[in-house]
């Protein structure tokens, strides 16, 4: 285990770690691993990879990002497809004929199991965390958003969030709500353009943020958009000081870990007007309020830039451009399960998680 801040969390190139991954995986600044489809062939291979990365690092956090609908990396040899996440606001807003809030009850229900599933069958491969559940609004426009939002109300993204989040702690798993302070109102894409949301701060806070207000109790763990509210800050809201600190720490009065988003997408690219390096964008997040910084997707030409990161935050990190702070280590560590994992052939038999599969959408 580490004794000092782990913030980063990288990725692996392929089905089975190299000597590179090995060595970067046993990297000071190491604190997690995110997985993706290409790392998946199959149950035991999944299995047999998260346990030589916890060999090297057995307090590593394995994330994946695995939501359902359009966005679960693993859709074969047992685990269940799951529906996007409209299709439980669909539910919500179906009486049926009934009334009396019976849609209301079975969308509950159905997000209940829905995180029992979810979290029950990646926890069985020993992954730590899925970054879910989506907090944005649908507000129609956003492409990248789209159904993976519950709905337009953010109340009733709030309780079926905090009804999912329910299953997943009932496998033993944390969340991350995403992606604060609301991405689901700009049309761009910030994996490849960056969004600009000029709606001032009241506006922003009393619609889109209400979830991240409800639920900052229960709230494991935030990712904040990559997007400039251009009317709060000139920087994204993951390099914002205001956005993280002032806004989502003191006044929403949340206390869990933040991650960053992806340092690879275009919207993080360029910070307060300034093109920036991976390392550099890393050191901002941190220095704004980021506890931990994900940098995806670059280990597959070879890794050179996840090497300069790691090397560069060192040193960045000597220099005093960031601290290690060891509150942010504690909320890394709290991520991590505090149960052991049916295993996937008892999970099969087991009542509980039978009855979340009968009650899916």
């Amino acid at each position: 285990m580490t004794n000092g801040h782990a913030p980063v969390v990288l990725d692996v190139a392929g089905l089975v770690l190299d000597d590179d991954d090995r060595r970067r995986l046993a990297h000071p600044l190491t604190g997690g691993v995110i997985l993706f489809a290409r790392n998946w062939r199959d149950r035991l291979q999944l299995v047999e990879l998260v346990a030589e990365a916890k060999a090297i690092r057995p307090d590593l956090l394995v994330c994946v990002d695995h939501e359902g609908g359009r966005v679960q990396r693993f859709r074969s040899d047992g685990f269940t497809p799951l529906p996007p996440m409209r299709a439980l606001g669909e539910i919500w807003m179906d009486d049926g004929g009934g009334g009396r809030g019976a849609g209301a009850m079975r969308a509950l229900e159905a997000a209940r199991a829905l995180g029992h599933v979810l979290g029950a069958e990646l926890r069985a491969c020993g992954v730590d965390l899925s970054f879910t559940p989506v907090l944005d609004l649908d507000h129609g426009g956003s492409t990248v958003i789209g159904d993976r939002s519950f709905h337009r109300d953010p109340r009733v993204v709030a309780v079926l969030a905090q009804s999912l989040m329910h299953g997943l702690l009932q496998a033993g798993m944390k969340n991350c709500g995403k992606h604060f302070p609301g991405h689901g109102f700009v049309r761009a894409d910030s994996h490849v353009d960056i969004p600009l949301d000029d709606r001032p701060l009241a506006r922003i806070l009393a619609d889109d943020a209400r979830p991240y207000e409800w639920l900052a109790g229960t709230l494991a763990s935030v990712m904040p958009a990559h997007v400039i509210y251009a009317k709060v800050d000139e920087r994204p809201a993951g390099f914002s000081e205001r956005w993280l600190r002032e806004i989502l720490r003191k006044q929403l009065g949340f206390d869990g870990a933040v991650f960053s988003d992806d340092l690879s997408m275009a919207g993080a690219r360029r910070v307060g007007g300034v093109d920036v390096t991976y390392a550099e964008a890393a050191a901002l997040a941190l220095a704004a309020g980021c506890d931990l910084v994900l940098l995806c997707n670059q280990s597959v030409d070879g890794g050179a830039a996840v090497d300069a990161l790691l090397d560069d935050l060192l040193a960045a990190q000597a220099a005093e451009h960031w601290h290690a702070d060891p509150d942010s280590e504690a909320r890394r560590l709290a991520l991590l399960p505090r149960s052991a994992p049916l295993p996937w052939d008892d999970l099969m038999h087991d009542p509980a998680y039978q009855r979340s599969l009968e009650r899916l959408p």
